[in-house]
């Protein structure tokens, strides 16, 4: 498969539930390659020295990414349990996909994955949208 072709999309980071997030400035359309996952690569013992940066991002068994530079504006990218984006993995780059049409003004958001859920989000409760809205509708 052909490496991505990120499409021309305009967005800006801002105040989200779960802290800064990324927030699309125009409607994106479903299936637009929005921004690359961008960092230093860490292989082997680097990875082990690095355990505990909630930035990791990982493209192989032996392989990850630290986005924890705030160059790497995909790094403002939260979590969502009905996420609107997705991350794809070409040749060890991570990219973001939209997944749905999303609108002017709407956060972009990606699931990251059980293991990330399990350790970082679950113990102090999920605050994507879905999530809030039900502990609303349970008030």
């Amino acid at each position: 498969m052909p490496m991505p072709i990120l499409g021309n999309v305009s967005y800006e980071v801002k105040r989200s539930n779960a802290g800064l997030g990324l927030f699309a400035r125009e409607p994106i359309k479903r299936g637009t390659w929005i921004i690359e996952y961008v960092g230093k690569i860490l292989r082997g013992k680097e990875v082990t020295a690095h355990k505990g940066n909630k930035y990791l991002f990982e493209t192989s068994r032996t392989r990850m990414i630290d986005g924890s530079a705030r160059s790497n504006t995909a790094r403002y990218i939260n979590h969502a349990c009905k996420p609107n984006c997705e991350a794809e993995i070409f040749a060890g780059r991570v990219f973001i996909k939209a997944i749905k049409r999303i609108e002017a003004g709407e956060e972009l958001t990606y699931d990251y994955g059980k293991e990330y859920t399990d350790e970082y989000i679950k113990p102090h409760g999920c605050r994507c949208a879905f999530c809030s809205s039900k502990k609303e509708i349970k008030a």
